[in-house]
This record gives structure tokens, sequence and C-alpha cells, in this order.
């Protein structure tokens, strides 16, 4: 008797343990891997639109100005006429968008 209410208990708890890996999972996917792919393809698009001329700030807080686009790098010109060269991945994308964003005015 007591072997039939550990089997029947076993199996209940198996397929609830189951089913909570499962949910575990879809949340998982539905807040940390799908925004993140996300994010990384917005960064693709961002970098792969860039052109001569537009401001840019890297990931490691250097402003400057695209002087020249290469396939893999950027030429950026920073105060004083000094160029750097930099990977295309080096590129900051919210902190780019923000400095490129004009400023909201108050209206009186």
């Amino acid at each position: 008797m007591i072997a039939t209410v550990l089997l029947q208990a076993g199996g209940g708890l198996g397929v609830q343990q189951l089913i909570m890996f499962g949910a575990i999972a879809v949340v998982f996917y539905f807040f940390m891997i799908r925004p993140q792919m996300k994010k990384q393809k917005d960064q693709k698009k961002y970098v792969e639109e860039l052109k001569k001329g537009d401001k840019i700030i890297t990931t490691a807080g250097i402003h400057g100005r695209i002087f020249e686009v290469a396939e893999t790098t950027f030429l950026i010109e920073v105060e004083g006429g000094t160029k750097i060269r930099f990977d295309k991945s080096a590129v900051s994308l919210e902190a780019s968008k923000a400095l490129n964003t004009p400023a909201p005015t108050a209206k009186s």
C-alpha cells in the first residue's frame, strides 16, 4: 500500500514539475532572450546607417564626429582635429541617439 501511494504521488509531481520548468523557460525567453536579441538587432541597424559627419559617442565615452567609414571601422575626429579609429561595435546606441536628438523646447 505504501508503494502505491508513493508511485501515485511521484507521478503527479513529475507532471507538475515539467509544467513548471516549461513555464520558467517561456518566461525566461520573453523577459531575457527576446529583448536582448531586439537590442542587438537595433544596434546593428543603427551602426549600418551611420555616415560621414554624424556625431557619435563610443562605449568608452569618447565624443566625436565620423570622419571616414570603412567596412568594420570608423575614423572618428575628436576635438582638436585628432583622429582615432574605432571598431563599429564600439558605438553606443543609446548615448549617440541621445546626443543627436534635439532637446524639447519649453512652451510658455
